[in-house]
């Protein structure tokens, strides 16, 4: 059956916590994960771990679902420990099924690990070759589970943990952010080039570590910073210390996180996810003026940088859709008129908002044209005269290898049709992408990973000759 998306997804989410011995880390942790649920919706899971316990005594529950099906009151009860780490995923690689859930946990010679991943390692097949070679048996078919089972190969000559994941961080490539447990220690690694984020915070005595800022503070806690690029943090009973800093050649951040995939409410590497889709929708109207009377949002990816495009346009922000909340995930649909049946049941036009009126239609992106044309011709049905689509990314030209749901190219409409004939067929009267040089006003002088708009990989994928390692 084939996976049908909406917009454009991201992999997954990361939490952890080091407590200081008295916090309940099981439900901090599903706190952290509701506020990450945005990041992933198949499966979720936890591990937690006392570190005044007998050694070894990580526990684990995962399941397929969303956060608050897989866990209640009587089995966060069950999950023991100070420490521990959680994870949302939603498959790129791997398959859509509960062996690849995580956390991952493994036993191996020396002890017991375990261990969450956000993003895409891309030479994932060539060590899980070696690693089948050297007699090791996967549950599963994700390169978290490849990760895993390399950082356990490398513990059995190493002296510590620490080493054993340095070591395997210097042989993985792509973009991510791992968080590692063992009995007795939590480790975080940044992808060197930054593709994909992480940020560390502090609540009472204890570190916490997430995905986005806003997970942190939805469990009251305090940010304190972004993991560096490149950094591995070890976090034990003495505190949180840099144990390493893998070096890159550049930064590549993902813009996607700033256009789509991060809640606003968070910042990462010192940016305001709220205030970057403002300037983007501002940068939209300046490149992109029409003569309209309404402005609305695509929710929620499209809202704020529509709010941006009124503000610099002068005209008018309105709520032209209703959304409904409670429709459950409906992103794998087998025909045509269920797409289409369940666009409708997610959201319902306000048509005395758009009656009569030219609109402007602001959303993220536009993959296969399919969920917008739909948008646009329920706006037409409920009496809009004009609908001027407005999208806050570039069109999206190439696959993206670190993590990002983005096709192939075969199934992205703008890399076998023009803009023009993309208006045609999505029955807009008018369409107009960000363009690649107004990123800067979203995010400064931040350095960006886009590959997907123009072909520029900073780390290059080993089956295909496109793109350049910068």
């Amino acid at each position: 059956m084939q996976r049908v998306e909406e917009h454009i997804r991201e992999e997954c989410g990361v939490f952890g916590i080091w407590g200081n011995g008295s916090e309940d880390a099981a439900h901090t942790i599903y706190q952290g994960l509701l506020a990450l649920q945005h990041r992933g919706q198949e499966s979720a899971g936890i591990v937690v771990c006392d570190t005044k316990g007998p050694i070894g005594n990580i526990t684990c529950r995962k399941e397929m679902g969303l956060v608050s099906e897989i866990f209640h009151r009587e089995n966060l009860e069950q999950l023991h420990g100070n420490i521990g780490i959680g994870h949302v995923r939603y498959s790129t690689t791997g398959g859509s099924e509960k062996a690849n859930a995580q956390p991952i946990v493994l036993n191996y010679l020396k002890g017991t690990l375990a261990l969450a991943h956000n993003g895409n390692i891309i030479n994932a097949a060539e060590l899980r070759e070696e690693l089948q070679q050297d007699g090791a048996v996967f549950n599963g078919t994700s390169d978290s589970e490849t990760v895993a089972y390399k950082i356990a190969k490398c513990r059995v000559r190493c002296s510590s943990i620490e080493e054993a994941v340095i070591e395997t961080a210097r042989q993985i490539r792509g973009g991510y952010a791992l968080l590692i447990l063992s009995p007795r220690k939590l480790i975080a690694v940044r992808d060197p080039f930054g593709i994909k984020p992480l940020c560390v915070g502090k609540l009472g005595e204890s570190y916490l570590l997430a995905s986005e800022s806003c997970a942190i503070e939805s469990v009251g806690g305090t940010v304190l910073r972004d993991v560096e690029p490149g950094e591995v943090l070890a976090i034990t009973k003495e505190g949180m210390q840099v144990v390493d800093h893998l070096q890159a050649p550049c930064r590549a951040h993902c813009i996607f996180e700033y256009i789509y995939f991060a809640r606003v409410d968070s910042r990462m590497d010192g940016i305001s996810v709220y205030d970057a889709r403002i300037r983007g929708g501002r940068a939209l109207a300046r490149r992109y003026p029409v003569e309209a009377d309404v402005v609305t949002g695509v929710p929620d990816s499209g809202l704020v940088a529509a709010v941006g495009y009124a503000r610099e346009s002068g005209i008018p922000f309105e709520l032209a859709f209703h959304k409904n909340s409670y429709i459950g995930r409906t992103f794998i649909k087998p025909t045509q008129e269920e797409r289409v049946s369940s666009v409708q049941a997610k959201l319902n036009v306000l048509a005395s908002v758009v009656r009569g009126k030219r609109v402007v239609l602001i959303d993220d992106s536009i993959v296969r044209g399919t969920t917008i044309a739909n948008l646009i011709r329920m706006m037409r049905k409920s009496g809009a005269k004009e609908v001027h689509v407005r999208i806050s990314s570039p069109p999206f030209l190439y696959p993206c290898y670190y993590g990002t749901d983005v096709p192939d190219n075969s199934q992205l409409i703008a890399n076998h049709l023009s803009t023009e004939e993309i208006c045609r067929q999505i029955g807009a009267d008018s369409l107009g992408y960000m363009k690649i040089e107004d990123f800067s006003c979203m995010t400064g002088d931040l350095p960006l990973c886009r590959a997907c708009f123009d072909n520029h990989y900073p780390v290059k994928y080993p089956e295909t000759t496109e793109g350049t390692e910068e």
